[in-house]
């Protein structure tokens, strides 16, 4: 494991997972930026404190997030460090199998954007209260990371296909679309056009796809305990303004959790939730997703585990019954007449492992690896299984040319290179002068090279990625390349951004009354000239004049706007009387 080092946190991050990992670049975020986490932040520990579950106020704190200003990574790790975790900032949506693995390694990725101040209720985009807000507090409890753990180890073993991957760039184009505030019309509904294409390419529901629904339903919106009263726990939920509270009303169905139903039930992330799962306990969540690891194709290997990952395009690994693990990507198979896989072929850079350690020299087969699965024709022994005089007997000697013929009819001619036994099993024969054959077709040619030949009676495991992932960097998944737009600001909105820091200016620093009254009246009269529709920056200033007591004709001066601003629809009313309620007024 190799250290990722930036301006903000010094976490060691897989190799595989380097790539995932930016730069937060705190001074980016705008005095706005920091108000709209304030607000959010205010709101949730006002009403979470009674309706979240027990570790989420006592985590805000041990996990080194502050109500006050976006939290600094670096800071984030020094508290996490302490329960043995770390986070990363990542670019908006990863895909499933990544973020599993990031976790399964104890490390929260949390990307690093916020939500703009018109989406400050709720946005279909990851940004930084969803990630640092939402799932760090609750990493507290013991239980709960354990089985964020535990989730993340089978989550990044969990075999996708190319359709999934193809929605993940759908969903993260159209999470990203919809928190650009320059995105026109035409190009959201273009992005919610390809989004539904991309569902409906979808045939089959793979295994990442199945635990990204687990995931979606516990970790991202789950509740916990009593299903009459529930607690909240799900990311998504302890980060929302409007859906943590409407969360808990009677039209949102509580169900009570099954891995089964949560599995079979499919969700959208730019929508509010319709029902909501609820769990007894974390341990519940525990025995779910170890049950169904159990289901999963590292567990059961065979035929169909090789034709599930043969529809990834990315770096899976096969599991031989002797213990050699094959990672690379898997392109070809060939099957008897029973349908069974008989050989498989990777495309591109392909490593030999065992016991998750690559084997020395066979660490990048770069054009790719074939090689049979079965028994030798008339031998009941697996050849892995061969002792010494097995071999002889069987005409495999070093030097000494000798013909394999399977008993699927696939069949290897060669002078015998070496044989290579880990754990006293054989694991690889290396042939020189080879070549393979199977039903007429030349699966490897003489003039391509040493032929390294696995050996295994059958494939007792499949898995997504490679089995030594440190060596071999290759990923299961790589970044996308549709990233959002940094944006551009204009003189009137850095006009604002001014305004807001002299707000928050007035409220840290506390300045004698006369120059707070000063300030505050003259930032009043900038708003009242220029930014007519701004509610919260008047929430903040209402905040200041309320607490001090300054300035009664300002103070009901604002309360008129909010006042006048509440009839511009009915969120925006619910977010003005939530603040007037914090404020006291």
């Amino acid at each position: 494991m190799n250290r990722v080092e930036s301006d903000f946190s010094l976490v060691q991050v897989p190799v595989h997972l380097r790539e995932f990992v930016v730069e937060q670049d705190y001074e980016r975020y705008t005095p706005v930026d920091h108000a709209v986490w304030r607000y959010v932040m205010r709101q949730n520990l006002s009403f979470l404190s009674k309706k979240a579950h027990a570790a989420y106020v006592d985590g805000l704190r041990t996990s080194g997030i502050s109500v006050e200003r976006i939290p600094n990574i670096r800071e984030m790790n020094e508290s996490l460090a302490q329960i043995g975790w770390g986070a990363v900032t990542i670019n908006g949506f990863i895909p499933a199998v990544a973020f599993f693995d990031f976790q399964a390694h104890g490390i929260l990725p949390i990307a690093c954007d916020i939500r703009q101040y018109d989406h400050i209720a709720y946005t279909p985009a990851p940004d930084i209260i969803h990630e640092a807000a939402g799932h760090a507090p609750i990493i507290k409890d013991e239980k709960y990371r354990s089985y964020l753990k535990l989730f993340g180890e089978i989550g990044s073993r969990a075999l996708s296909s190319r359709e999934d991957y193809e929605l993940y760039e759908a969903i993260r184009l159209l999470s990203i679309v919809k928190e650009d505030p320059e995105s026109t019309d035409e190009e959201i509904r273009a992005a919610e056009l390809a989004l539904e294409q991309k569902a409906q390419a979808v045939k089959e529901v793979s295994e990442a796809n199945q635990l990204a629904r687990l995931y979606w339903w516990t970790v991202e919106y789950g509740l916990i305990g009593d299903l009459e009263n529930p607690q909240i726990y799900g990311a998504g939920l302890l980060s929302s303004v409007g859906e943590s509270m409407s969360c808990l009303k009677d039209d949102v169905k509580k169900i009570p959790f099954s891995l089964q139903a949560c599995i079979e039930t499919d969700y959208d992330i730019t929508k509010p939730q319709p029902q909501l799962f609820v769990c007894r306990d974390f341990d519940e969540l525990i025995e779910a997703v170890q049950e169904f690891a159990k289901t999963m194709a590292m567990s059961v290997g065979g035929t169909q585990s090789l034709i599930k990952a043969s529809k990834m395009p990315q770096t899976s690994t096969s599991v031989y019954s002797s213990g050699l693990q094959v990672s690379g990507v898997l392109s070809e198979l060939e099957f008897d007449d029973r349908g069974e896989a008989v050989y498989l072929k990777t495309t591109g850079p392909t490593a030999l492992a065992v016991g998750d350690k690559e084997l020395p020299g066979h660490g990048n087969h770069a054009e790719g690896f074939g090689s049979p699965i079965g028994l030798l024709a008339g031998e009941p022994t697996p050849l892995e299984e061969f002792t010494d005089g097995q071999l002889e007997a069987y005409g495999i000697v070093v030097d000494q040319t000798t013909t394999l013929t399977f008993a699927s009819g696939v069949q290897v001619v060669g002078k015998v290179a070496y044989i290579r036994r880990e754990n006293g099993k054989i694991v690889l024969i290396g042939f020189d002068n080879c070549t393979v054959t199977y039903r007429g077709k030349t699966l490897f040619m003489s003039e391509w090279g040493t032929y390294d030949m696995a050996v295994g009676e059958k494939i007792v495991s499949v898995f997504a990625g490679a089995a030594d992932r440190e060596a071999f960097a290759t990923g299961t998944h790589k970044p996308s390349a549709v990233n959002a737009r940094r944006p551009v600001y204009s003189p009137e909105q850095k006009r604002l951004h001014r305004l807001y820091q002299q707000v928050r200016d007035i409220r840290e620093q506390a300045p004698a009354a006369e120059t707070a009254q000063r300030v505050l009246a003259e930032v009043l009269r900038e708003v009242d000239e220029a930014y007519t529709d701004d509610w919260l920056i008047r929430l903040e200033i209402l905040e200041v004049l309320h607490k001090r007591g300054l300035l009664p004709d300002k103070q009901a001066q604002l309360r008129l706007a909010l006042e006048a601003l509440r009839e511009k629809g009915e969120e925006q009313a619910q977010l003005i009387d939530n603040g007037l309620l914090l404020i006291g007024t």
